[in-house]
């Protein structure tokens, strides 16, 4: 397990930036795909999860997102 990914989970509140996110989702193969013609938010997905986790651009990062993040990448990462 990552150590920004355990960092995460135990301090949603913490300080994160669309950079540690972006790091994260290079460590586990995740598309973070940038918003697109005046969007506002990030859309990190998986060629394996059929579901779209949207994150807001602007800072600071919600504690919700964080969470929906981990659980994303713990999904990922009990792919077989």
């Amino acid at each position: 397990m990552s150590d920004l990914l355990d960092r995460m989970r135990s301090n949603p509140r913490g300080d994160w930036s669309l950079r540690d996110i972006e790091r994260l989702c290079v460590e586990y193969d995740v598309a973070c795909t940038p918003p697109k013609g005046g969007g506002s938010h990030y859309k990190i997905t998986h060629r394996q999860i059929p579901w779209i986790l949207t994150v807001p651009f602007r800072r600071p990062i919600k504690p919700v997102y964080i969470r929906k993040l981990v659980a994303f990448i713990d999904a990922v990462g009990n792919l077989p």
